[in-house]
C-alpha cells in the first residue's frame, strides 16, 4: 500500500511511524516534515484524493489541525483518534482514508497501534451507501 505521511514536527515518534509503515511491508510514497500543520493536511490530502497514495497518515501537537486541514480537501474522510478501537471504526464504519493523531499524547507503542488497526481494516461494504451519502457535491 502507498501511503502519504505528514506532520509539522519531527520526533521519536514521528521517526517510529515511518518505520512501522516500512516493516509492515508499505511504501511512503509522500513525506512531509516541518511544514506548517495546514499545509501537511492539505499535502497529504491531497496525495490521497489524487490517488498518489492508497492512505494518509498525518500528525500536528493535538492532531485535531492537520485532521481538520485535511478534511478540506475533497474525498477525504480524515479521523483523529486516539486508540487502535478507534482507528478500526474509523475504517470499519466511515472508510476513513487519513488517520490523523496528537503527537502530544501518542507514544511510539500507541502509533504503532493506531497503524495496525488503519492499515489492516477493511470498510464494511454494507456501509457504503452511508458513506456516499456524505460525500461533498458540487454545488
Amino acid at each position: 500500500m502507498r501511503i502519504a505521511f505528514g506532520t509539522d514536527e519531527r520526533t521519536p515518534v514521528t521517526d517510529a511511524v515511518v518505520v512501522a509503515i516500512a516493516e509492515r511491508g508499505h511504501e511512503v510514497v509522500l513525506r512531509v516534515e516541518d511544514d506548517a500543520w495546514p499545509d501537511v493536511g492539505r499535502r497529504v490530502g491531497e496525495a490521497v484524493a489524487g490517488g498518489q497514495a492508497d492512505r494518509g497518515i498525518v500528525c500536528c501537537w493535538t492532531g485535531t489541525g492537520v485532521s481538520i486541514a485535511a478534511n478540506k480537501v475533497p474525498g477525504v474522510r480524515a479521523a483523529l483518534c486516539t486508540d487502535a478501537e478507534t482507528a478500526r471504526g474509523a475504517r470499519t464504519w466511515n472508510d476513513a482514508n487519513v488517520l490523523a493523531f496528537g503527537l502530544r499524547l501518542t507514544s511510539p507503542a500507541i502509533a504503532s497501534e493506531l497503524i495496525d488497526a488503519f492499515l489492516d481494516t477493511d470498510t464494511d461494504p454494507d456501509e457504503a451507501g452511508t458513506i456516499a451519502a456524505v460525500e461533498p457535491r458540487e454545488p
